[in-house]
């Protein structure tokens, strides 16, 4: 018995070595271009502030449309493990076409197509590692996608300085071509080390918020309010990043570099706190810890509201990685658990809440242009608060089991 479970348990490291690298690169990748995106259309193609708009609307927008329909796919044919190798694929194929071309209706035509498809590869490799996970070891699969998820954001924490280092030295062909290789490692990765899955759905074994994961899926109304409450979730995340350096110097009487302290240390926080919340998922079920995720936005965006010094903010920078560590950490097996059959279709329900999300705090950041970056914060307090509402109003993922 011992030795089936170290066995076992080799197993799986073997399987999430290289989807831990998948991660690590399309974190990489995704990190490098899109916090220097507006940049780039406003400098390099010279496009109009209409135009950046549109392309900023348009491009999430065809991305969770693609993912949403690469889902439904991934969940009815065995076939993932190939949409994997296509998308980072595509990915690699659209960095490197604008890495050299200028025209901008080009690029938001690659924007639709190339690059939307690349955004699926982060849903429906985390539904790949629900798959292994659940085959292998049940028990750490929260956990495992936990530690995945950690991986990405460790991604991030490198990404955006390492960009603006290849943006110094080498423009952005270069930031470009670097996200194309790695891309094309990732696809690399996808061919020789992944292996294909039999494509039969892997149900969690039973517990005791699960008692029967065979019961059929969460109605459709609960599934859309669940996500609807993960992007009133998200929404801040997006708002108040942009609104934290002109908040802190402004209001707050810092400097503008205080944000990117402030962000950087949340960075660092939430990396541990992700597997904390991951280990924790093993003893407690996931509701609770993330409706207490939840709560700790609405607190620490209450703080920052009225927050009248730049330390209030450093110091509450633990309360906002508990926040993100446990909404965006455990989120995605939340919903897993709610589609236990079609992890493709619940890891991007999940997944295109941010973008979602992203796009509504664009008019809500030009609110708080006109009346305040403090509002900011206000909104972002109640964002989150009617997020924790519609979670605890959805008691029960599941439908009853017809007589």
């Amino acid at each position: 018995m011992v030795q089936a479970l170290s066995s076992r348990e080799r197993h799986i490291g073997v399987t999430l070595l290289p989807l831990g690298l998948v991660f690590l690169v399309v974190g990489v990748s995704t990190a490098l271009v899109y916090p220097f995106l507006a940049l780039f259309l406003s400098t390099e193609v010279r496009a109009s502030p209409l135009r950046v708009t549109v392309f900023l609307i348009v491009a999430p927008l065809s991305g969770v449309l693609v993912s949403s329909v690469t889902a439904r796919l991934s969940d009815r044919r065995a076939i993932r493990r190939g949409l994997l190798i296509a998308a980072a694929l595509a990915g690699c194929a659209g960095s490197l076409a604008t890495a050299y071309v200028r025209d901008y209706w080009i690029l938001l035509g690659l924007a639709v197509t190339a690059t939307a498809l690349a955004g699926a590869l982060f849903p429906q490799a985390f539904a790949y590692a629900r798959e292994v996970l659940l085959r292998d070891n049940p028990a750490r699969a929260t956990m495992g996608i936990s530690s995945l998820r950690t991986v990405f954001s460790v991604a991030w924490v490198a990404g955006p300085p390492l960009g603006a280092a290849l943006l110094q030295a080498g423009g952005f062909q270069l930031v470009y071509g670097i996200a194309a290789a790695t891309y094309l490692v990732a696809a690399a990765v996808a061919i020789f080390w992944l292996e294909p899955l039999d494509g039969r759905p892997v149900l969690p074994e039973p517990t005791a918020d699960r008692p029967d994961p065979a019961a059929p899926h969460a109605p459709r109304w609960k599934l859309l309010v669940l996500a609807a409450a993960f992007t009133l979730l998200q929404c801040p995340l997006t708002l108040g990043a942009q609104a934290l350096p002109l908040f802190t110097s402004r209001d707050l009487g810092g400097q503008i570099s205080d944000a990117g302290l402030l962000l950087g240390l949340c960075a660092a926080l939430e990396i541990p706190l992700m597997l904390l919340f991951g280990w924790l998922s093993t003893r407690i079920s996931l509701r609770p810890l993330i409706l207490a995720g939840a709560a700790f936005g609405v607190t620490y965006y209450g703080i920052a509201t009225v927050a009248g010094a730049v330390w209030v903010l450093l110091v509450a920078q633990v309360v906002n990685a508990l926040f993100i560590a446990a909404v965006t950490g455990l989120g995605i097996s939340f919903m897993q658990d709610l589609l236990p059959a079609e992890p493709g279709r619940a890891t991007t329900l999940f997944t295109n809440t941010f973008p979602i999300g992203a796009m509504l705090a664009g008019p809500l950041f030009g609110v708080a242009q006109q009346f305040g970056f403090r509002l900011a914060f206000g909104m972002s307090t109640a964002l989150c608060a009617g997020g924790l509402l519609l979670l605890l109003v959805v008691r029960n993922g599941r439908a009853p089991r017809p007589a």
